[in-house]
C-alpha cells in the first residue's frame, strides 16, 4: 500500500492500518525479538504512534508500511538498550540470559549492517532488505519488486560479494 485510502474519520484510517498490517508488524518485530507478547507490545505503540501522526501519513508519499516498520524496529531497538532490571514484571517467567543476548545481537547486526547497505545500488539493497531482514522468499521479493526470480538472485549474489569485497578491503 503506497498511501492510505481516502477515509472519513481518523478512526476509519487507524482501522485500516491494523487490519493491513498488524500481523506483518508483530512477525517482524517477533523475529527480532524471539518473544510474541513483546512483539505485540510493541506493534501497541507503533500504533500509538502512528495514530498520533495519522494525518502526516494519510497524506504521505510512499510507503506507510515502510514508515511503521521503521519505527517498529525502533522501538525494538530502544527496547533491547534497556536494563533488563527494568523488564522485570512480579510473577514472569524465567528468561535465560542468552535469548537476551541473541536478540540484542540480531539487532546489533541489523545496525552494523545498515551502513555496508548504503553501499549497495538500491536495486541490490532492496533484494537483501526483502530476503535476510523481511525474511522473505526470492519468489516473494521477486513478485513485491516486479523482477524475475533469477533476477532477484543475481541481485542477490552479486550484492553479498559487493559486501564481501568492502568488508575484506576494511579488514584489511
Amino acid at each position: 500500500m503506497a498511501t492510505l485510502p481516502t477515509a472519513t474519520t481518523r478512526s476509519d484510517l487507524l482501522g485500516t492500518i491494523m487490519r493491513e498490517h498488524w500481523d506483518q508488524l508483530v512477525s517482524y518485530a517477533e523475529r527480532m525479538l524471539g518473544d510474541h507478547g513483546i512483539a505485540e507490545d510493541i506493534v501497541q505503540e507503533t500504533i500509538i504512534r502512528a495514530w498520533r501522526n495519522i494525518d502526516r501519513l494519510h497524506g504521505m508519499e510512499g510507503s506507510v508500511r515502510g514508515w511503521l516498520l521503521t519505527v517498529t524496529r525502533h522501538l525494538v531497538i530502544d527496547w533491547v538498550r534497556k536494563p533488563y532490571a527494568r523488564r522485570e514484571v512480579a510473577g514472569a517467567a524465567y528468561t535465560d540470559p542468552q535469548s537476551r543476548t541473541d536478540a540484542f545481537e540480531s539487532v546489533h547486526s541489523a545496525m552494523v549492517a545498515r551502513p555496508l547497505l548504503g553501499r549497495l545500488s538500491p536495486e541490490h539493497r532492496a533484494v537483501l532488505i526483502h530476503i535476510y531482514l523481511c525474511d522473505r522468499t526470492v519468489q516473494e521479493t521477486a513478485g513485491i519488486l516486479g523482477v524475475p526470480p533469477g533476477t532477484v538472485k543475481s541481485r542477490q549474489h552479486y550484492a553479498l560479494r559487493k559486501l564481501h569485497t568492502v568488508l575484506s578491503s576494511e579488514a584489511a
